[in-house]
């Protein structure tokens, strides 16, 4: 079914449930009244001529409406990144996509500083030219029985574009996946039945919309099934997600590691009581991270595995199939296989090689660029880049990314492998990153980016009880704040960079 017709089933059903609670503005919005606002945006947006969109808008009421009116009126919504370079986000996504208008807000390039590109159109402007006779025209449309209601709306298939979403470019520019209704809606199925979900519960939406992980999860999976959804659009207002998470009783959550680290350190106990499910995802758990909440709240803090080309969660532990340190049991319509990295041959259980994932979760392809696609995507398997294994009991594990593993002296070297034994020898308030740079004699090195100031000595030589010499830090480099993506994946390409432009920092040992 497609995901806007699957969500005025659901808001029919449930018209006088708080269907989102926007803790930005304070504003809540019924099933019904969140209907009738995205059928006076589908009006309002079916004169753009262009069949992308684009969607510059925080998390909250006025962006899960956008992305609903663009639907119901044909449009395919483009999520755009304001996390980090907006205007040039934006400008790359009209060219890559071949759109111009892109809905945004007023308020959000005062706050980032973001300067006006052409295409551009305020939602606040947009909001005020809503006339009387628009709304009650919505209204009385919503009220027409559902088969009738579906006829009036953007009708299609189910492997249409639902969505235009961009990779990260944490290691090159970012790619434009395209993701189907059968795509998202395949995971949200998966999801639903995984992790239980019934209509009382209450979805923290904190992630943004631009990143897969919150669209799905944390928009879709709430309006499609009837649960509240809470918005609050800044995931790094630490204190203010746990106070939301106490008062209005969030039942589940999703985030990044980064993430989660804000929350246990500005937590106070009982802050989590009601969540029953909390899942990271995007980035590696760390241990102490997961013990940390485990100490202060009592809780399980799960650790799961996905892509943007899969729409994206591929596997996820559970209450009741949790194997920390794994990324989980692979989902019901998921296939996963792991074959050697260089023939591409199936390897036995137990045995590391690259991740390959098929099932219609898996995206379409990358948009406009058919060499990419043919890259990643063959004979229905997508290359996840990743390298894992599959242990005895059906648990995936994740070994890093085949781009993280870098040759030195000859030797193949896992850059993941050596950011978990540096993390275990760190000070609790120290987090970090492992980078290559250029090396004369072996070809690369390894850099190892700290927040603060630490006993190198004392750490390289408990790590080399773990390590062989050659996976070794040559190099420390302190950086207060490690550049992360909008996900709050960190941004290798930005650490290295940075790096690179300290005049011979990385060329000292």
């Amino acid at each position: 079914m497609l995901l806007h017709h699957r969500f005025v089933r659901v808001a029919k059903k449930n018209g006088s449930k708080i269907a989102i609670n926007d803790r930005t503005t304070n504003r809540e919005l019924t099933f019904s009244k969140a209907l009738i606002a995205s059928l006076i945006l589908a009006k309002k947006f079916k004169k753009y001529p262009e069949g992308f969109l684009g969607i510059m808008i925080p998390t909250s009421a006025g962006c899960s409406l956008s992305i609903l009116g663009a639907l119901m009126c044909g449009k395919v919504p483009v999520m755009i990144n304001y996390s980090t370079g907006a205007a040039e986000n934006a400008e790359y996504a009209q060219r890559k996509c071949g759109f111009k208008t892109i809905v945004t807000s007023r308020a959000l390039l005062e706050k980032i500083g973001c300067r006006l590109v052409k295409g551009m159109v305020f939602i606040e402007d947009i909001l005020e030219q809503v006339t009387t006779k628009d709304k009650l025209s919505a209204a009385v449309k919503s009220k027409l029985p559902t088969p009738v209601l579906l006829n009036r709306i953007h009708k299609g298939e189910p492997d249409d574009d639902v969505v235009i979403l961009f990779t990260s470019g944490s290691e090159k520019d970012p790619k434009a996946v395209e993701l189907t209704h059968r795509n998202i809606g395949t995971n949200l199925l998966d999801i639903h039945k995984m992790l239980e979900i019934t209509p009382d519960d209450i979805i923290l939406a904190n992630l943004p919309f631009f990143h897969v992980f919150g669209l799905t999860v944390n928009f879709w999976l709430a309006i499609t099934t009837g649960c509240t959804m809470i918005s609050y659009a800044n995931p790094l207002e630490y204190k203010t997600i746990c106070d939301i998470v106490r008062d209005f009783k969030i039942t589940l959550m999703v985030g990044t590691p980064s993430f989660f680290q804000g929350y246990l350190r500005k937590s106070a106990p009982g802050d989590f009581e009601t969540v029953r499910i909390a899942v990271s995802g995007a980035d590696k758990l760390p241990a102490a991270l997961r013990e940390g909440f485990r100490k202060k709240h009592n809780m399980d803090l799960f650790e799961g595995y996905g892509a943007t080309e899969t729409s994206p969660v591929v596997s996820t532990n559970l209450p009741d199939a949790n194997k920390p340190g794994s990324i989980g049991k692979i989902l019901p319509s998921v296939n996963v296989k792991i074959v050697d990295h260089q023939s591409g041959e199936e390897v036995p259980t137990g045995e590391e090689g690259k991740i390959l994932v098929k099932g219609d979760s898996v995206m379409k392809g990358y948009f406009d660029d058919i060499e990419e696609t043919s890259l990643h995507l063959r004979d229905g398997w997508y290359d996840t880049g990743d390298m894992g294994m599959l242990d005895e009991d059906g648990y995936l594990w994740h070994r890093g990314r085949l781009k993280r593993f870098v040759k030195i002296g000859g030797e193949m070297v896992s850059l993941v492998r050596t950011e978990l034994v540096l993390e275990k020898h760190l000070p609790d308030n120290v987090t970090c990153c492992v980078v290559e740079v250029p090396d004369s004699a072996k070809g690369a090195k390894i850099i190892a980016v700290v927040t603060e100031k630490v006993d190198e000595k004392t750490i390289l030589k408990k790590m080399a009880e773990e390590l062989p010499n050659i996976s070794l830090p040559k190099s420390f480099v302190v950086m207060a704040d490690i550049p992360k993506m909008g996900s709050g994946k960190v941004d290798f390409r930005g650490v290295t960079s940075l790096i690179q432009e300290m005049n011979g920092v990385y060329t000292k040992k």
